[in-house]
């Protein structure tokens, strides 16, 4: 089990800039990212989230966005 954390763009000013010479301003981007639970290690009851060396993780991300009228 994941959790999602998602970033606005509130400490976007102006100062970066992307394609077509566009400014990244105030709230202007939108990131999901995917995690395991923040306090995982201090929770006995959460998923182990510990990545050992030599070991591999993979994970699928799927997001739905739609509208409606």
């Amino acid at each position: 089990m994941i959790s999602i954390t998602n970033y606005g763009g509130d400490f976007l000013d102006g100062t970066i800039v992307g394609k077509e010479e566009k400014k990244y301003k105030h709230r202007t981007a939108f990131c999901l990212e995917t995690q395991h639970f923040p306090n995982t290690p201090n929770e006995p009851h959460f998923p182990i989230a510990i990545l050992n060396p030599r070991e591999e993780y993979y994970s699928i991300s799927i997001y739905k966005f739609s509208t409606t009228k």
